[in-house]
């Protein structure tokens, strides 16, 4: 009886020891050949048969983001596509919906995702599958937390900016010296910062130099010391601006300005105001804006007499527009800034800025601001009311993710 068991139990340990063997052969062909798929990835069919296991990113403009560890981040169009599947769940936002509020988002159906027949099905939790969307009507593909992320909450002060840095300088040492350097930096924030969501806010700051100074250096002629001759220039320019959306194209904005311009013996120029902003040109390319606010404007100018410096009750009404091309982009801003108590105390801007991109955040810019002020004080040398400025420079632009 003991010899049975005793055999028994050495035959079970040959068939453990048996199996555990085979379990490692499979292990290691399986290993050897195809990896198998992940239970958890997503599965993109092409209209070539061909089947890759990955990562849904996202769907935008009639093309799907995939990304796959043997491929890396691809960009596939929906006609290339045959048949898509996901285990991770997405927002299907259709051409016609207008996220206006947090309430709207809500309807905006959310689950995993079948694609077939260019439809697209959604799988909510607890849910029964909503009504195929047809994939020329869901142009916007994008996963539940970024879709959470984007309307319910705000970036931080530091994140979520984008635009340029300019800079651009000119040394000459012969006869005369001459120093030019200018400078400038525009930066916009707009939130949500996801373009296929309507805005709730938008923040921007601008700032642009330029300082020169020409030496003409003391001599003698005949006998008699003609003295140095120091010529300068000096304009500066601040403003920034926060606007308060009431829908996707109007909204209320606060702003404020400042102004030194050495070339009009403007000293400072100060605005505060709020207004009204009005979008009336947006497409995937451009944008064009109208504003027109009610302010106070204070006026305070070097050497003045009595009655130059001025403080002023006024508006801005300004035009801005920009044009984002292959190979530029090209902005624009108009304004006029008229004084009620003050006719004679008003003045027109106008500046131009075309950047070309060369490498990666590296380009090349052109830029004008051409200011007229009507009212400067009596100088002398006379003071012109007009002042042009051209500059060029290498800009590199600024892009922060959120």
């Amino acid at each position: 009886m003991i010899r049975v068991l005793c055999h028994s139990s050495f035959l079970a340990l040959r068939v453990c020891v048996l199996l555990w063997i085979t379990a490692g052969l499979a292990h290691q062909c399986t290993a050897q050949g195809e990896p198998a798929a992940d239970a958890a990835s997503d599965e993109l069919v092409l209209s070539n048969g061909d089947t890759l296991h990955g990562k849904v990113v996202d769907a935008l403009d009639g093309k799907v983001n995939f990304h796959s560890d043997p491929l890396g981040d691809i960009s596939v169009p929906w006609e290339k596509i045959k048949e898509l599947h996901t285990s991770q769940k997405f927002a299907v936002v259709g051409k016609d919906v207008k996220l206006r509020s947090k309430h709207e988002a809500k309807q905006v159906p959310t689950g995993t995702l079948d694609v077939a027949g260019n439809a697209v099905t959604v799988h909510g939790e607890g849910a029964p599958s909503a009504a195929p969307i047809p994939v020329k009507d869901a142009p916007y593909i994008v996963d539940e937390p970024t879709l959470n992320k984007q309307i319910y909450h705000e970036p931080g002060f530091f994140s979520a900016w984008n635009g340029a840095a300019t800079a651009g300088a000119t040394v000459v040492k012969a006869t005369q010296n001459q120093y030019t350097f200018s400078g400038g930096l525009g930066l916009a924030r707009v939130v949500p910062t996801a373009p296929w969501l309507n805005p709730r806010n938008r923040t921007t700051a601008d700032f642009s130099g330029s300082y020169g100074k020409i030496t003409q250096p003391a001599y003698l002629s005949d006998g008699v010391l003609v003295p140095a001759i120091v010529t300068k220039t000096a304009i500066y320019h601040i403003d920034g601006e926060r606007d308060q959306y009431m829908s996707p194209r109007l909204y209320v904005l606060g702003m404020t300005m400042f102004d030194h311009n050495f070339a009009q013996n403007l000293q400072l120029q100060q605005i505060y105001g709020g207004g009204l902003g009005w979008t009336f040109l947006k497409t995937e390319n451009q944008q064009a804006d109208v504003k027109g606010t009610i302010q106070y404007e204070k006026q305070h100018f070097m050497n003045a007499g009595p009655g130059d410096n001025q403080d002023l009750v006024g508006s801005t009404f300004a035009l801005s527009y920009i044009l984002h091309a292959k190979l530029l982009t090209f902005t624009q801003e108009l304004g006029y800034i008229p004084a009620y108590n003050n006719p004679r105390a008003y003045s027109v801007t106008e500046s131009n800025v075309v950047t070309f991109p060369t490498y990666k955040n590296l380009g090349f810019s052109l830029g004008t601001l051409d200011s007229y002020l009507n009212n400067p004080p009596t100088s002398l040398p006379p003071t012109k009311r007009n002042s042009f400025q051209f500059t060029m420079g290498l800009s590199y632009a600024i892009k922060s993710k959120y």
